[in-house]
């Protein structure tokens, strides 16, 4: 027994450690568009709690909230944060046919694909930073159904996980 309560207390306290430390460097955030209008929901939990700022300029935020990630959310990551285009390297020297690859790897013309379904998570949401494009924070807390009481429950249940992994204090997990 005394096994079994070190090993659930161990895996908490592992749980609790693996929040991301750049989560606390958020402060503001664009949410995207999300099925249902769990969006609206969630843009109303995280404002009325103050864990961050909601923006509606996605220039002004450091991290983005999405309900699925995969080519269909990189796309619109391009779209809001287009890459500037590469300087045109001096004309030195002219390409030599094949120099393209010389790796012997042919990626294609779009480089390495990600496989993804395209449909939306139903109930993972995600905090991407802006920046990096990493993953931050991610949670899994589909909704009862799909009205909106229910699904102001769910954020409100989402934020109040968020505030716990802010937190600097221990919180028994669930």
């Amino acid at each position: 027994m005394k096994l079994f309560c070190g090993l659930v207390l161990g895996a908490a306290i592992v749980t609790l450690a693996a929040v991301n430390p750049q989560l606390k460097q958020v402060n503001t955030v664009y949410i995207l568009a999300m099925s249902g209008g769990m969006d609206q929901f969630l843009a109303s939990q995280i404002t009325a709690s103050g864990v961050f700022q909601v923006v509606t300029d996605p220039k002004k935020a450091d991290a983005i909230i999405t309900d699925r990630l995969g080519e269909i959310f990189e796309t619109k990551l391009a779209e809001l944060y287009p890459t500037p285009a590469p300087a045109v390297p001096p004309p030195d020297e002219p390409k030599k046919a094949g120099d393209d690859k010389k790796s012997g790897l042919d990626l294609g013309a779009g480089g390495a694909s990600r496989v993804s379904s395209g449909s939306r998570g139903k109930g993972n949401l995600f905090i991407v930073d802006r920046k990096s494009r990493s993953v931050l924070w991610s949670i899994f807390e589909p909704p009862k159904d799909s009205t909106p009481a229910e699904l102001s429950k769910t954020a409100g249940r989402v934020v109040t996980r968020l505030k716990i992994d802010l937190s600097d204090k221990k919180q028994p997990s669930e």
